[in-house]
C-alpha cells in the first residue's frame, strides 16, 4: 500500500522534496502547501496534486500518512507540532529547530504521539559518506588523528533567518559526530559578518573529541563552491569530495599491514599510492527520503533521529557562544 504524503514549503529545496517524492513508487504525494500562491498553483499543476497556501487548512482536507516540513527554520516547531498533534510522521528539513528548547519539544510531542521523527541531514545519505563510514567502521585507517571540513560558497540569497553556524555547519557537525562516534571535549570557535547584516557569514572552529581534533571552515563569502571532507589517521587520509560523490584513500607508505600491530603507535609518515574508491552514486535527497519511507513501512528506526540533529545544533550554537565570548568551550 502506498503511503499519502504531502510537502509543506516550496522553496529551492522544497521543490526537490516534491519532485523526488512523485517519483518513489510506494508514495502517493497528495499536496503542496506554501503562502506563495502563484508557486503553488505552478507546482500543484505541474504534479497533479492539490495545492494549498495554509498547510492547517490542508491537514482537515487531505488523507496523509506523513508530511516533508521544508521551511525557514524558526518555522519548524510551530509546523512540525501542529502536523504531529494530526498524528504524522515527519521528515523535517535540518536544522531541527532555532533552539535545543524547541529541538526537545518537537522530540518529546513526537515521542507522545508515537509518530516517527527523521530529521533532513542529507550529507549522511552522499554515497560517499556512506562509504567513508564503512570503511572507518572496518577500521581501514586505524586511530584517527584529525577530521578537516571545508564547505564554502558564494552568499545565498535564499536565507534570512540564520547564519552559516547553523544553516551550514550541522551538516558537518553531524557528519563528523556520526563517523566518529566519540564524545567532544572542547570547542573553539571564530566568527565574522562581512556580508550577512543579521548573522554570521564566516566561520573557522577547532574541536578538540575525545581522540582526535576537526578543523570546520565554513563561509559565504568564496566565489566557488566547495565541499570536501579530509579524514586522517595512522594508515593515511581519506578525501571526500560531496558534489562529485568522488572518495580518494591516501595511503601512509610507511606502513607495512605484514608486521605492524595498530595497537602500538605508528613511528613514521610517507606519502604512497594514491587510490579512487568506485562509489554507487546516487541522488543524497532521494535515498534520503528513500530511507524515511522504508522506516515508515518497516517500523524502523530513522536514518537519522531528532536526537542526533539536536546534537549537531547544540555544537553549532555553543559555536556560536565561544564565538561571540572569545573564549574556549569545555564540555
Amino acid at each position: 500500500m502506498k503511503l499519502k504524503g504531502a510537502v509543506i514549503g516550496a522553496g529551492n529545496m522544497g521543490k526537490n522534496h516534491v519532485r523526488v517524492l512523485n517519483d518513489l513508487e510506494n508514495v502517493e504525494l497528495v499536496a503542496i502547501a506554501d503562502v506563495n500562491k502563484e508557486v503553488v498553483d505552478k507546482i500543484s499543476g505541474k504534479y497533479k496534486i492539490k495545492g494549498y497556501t495554509d498547510y492547517e487548512e490542508m491537514f482537515g482536507k487531505e488523507e496523509l500518512d506523513f508530511v516533508s516540513i521544508v521551511v525557514p527554520t524558526n518555522l519548524h516547531k510551530k509546523v512540525a507540532i501542529h502536523a504531529i498533534g494530526k498524528g504524522l510522521h515527519i521528515l523535517l528539513e535540518k536544522p531541527i529547530a532555532s533552539t535545543i528548547e524547541e529541538g526537545k519539544e518537537i522530540i518529546n510531542a513526537a515521542k507522545e504521539k508515537g509518530v516517527k521523527l527523521m530529521i533532513g541531514h542529507i550529507e549522511r545519505f552522499n554515497p560517499a559518506i556512506t562509504e567513508l563510514k564503512k570503511r572507518l567502521d572496518n577500521n581501514e585507517l586505524g586511530r584517527i588523528y584529525k577530521v578537516v571540513a571545508n564547505r564554502i560558497c558564494p552568499f545565498p540569497t535564499r536565507i534570512s533567518d540564520v547564519g552559516v553556524v547553523v544553516d551550514l555547519s550541522v551538516h558537518d557537525l553531524d557528519v563528523i559526530s556520526s563517523l566518529l562516534n566519540e564524545p567532544l571535549k572542547q570547542i573553539y570557535a571564530i566568527t565574522e559578518k562581512k556580508i550577512h547584516t543579521n548573522h554570521e557569514d564566516l566561520l573557522c572552529a577547532l574541536l578538540k573529541f575525545n581522540g582526535c581534533a576537526a578543523i570546520l571552515n565554513i563561509d559565504w563569502l568564496t566565489p566557488t563552491t566547495k565541499r570536501e571532507l579530509i579524514v586522517t589517521g595512522e594508515k593515511g587520509m581519506f578525501v571526500v569530495n560531496y558534489m562529485n560523490q568522488e572518495l580518494f584513500f591516501y595511503k601512509n607508505d610507511f606502513v607495512d599491514e605484514t608486521y605492524l600491530d595498530y595497537t602500538e603507535r605508528v613511528r613514521g609518515i610517507m606519502a604512497g599510492d594514491i587510490t579512487q574508491i568506485r562509489i554507487n552514486k546516487g541522488e543524497p535527497l532521494k535515498l534520503e527520503l528513500e530511507s524515511f519511507i522504508n522506516c515508515l513501512n518497516e517500523s524502523c528506526e530513522p536514518g537519522v533521529k531528532g536526537e542526533d540533529s539536536l546534537k549537531a545544533l547544540d555544537i553549532a550554537l555553543k559555536m556560536i557562544e565561544s564565538a561571540k565570548e572569545g573564549k574556549v568551550i569545555d564540555l
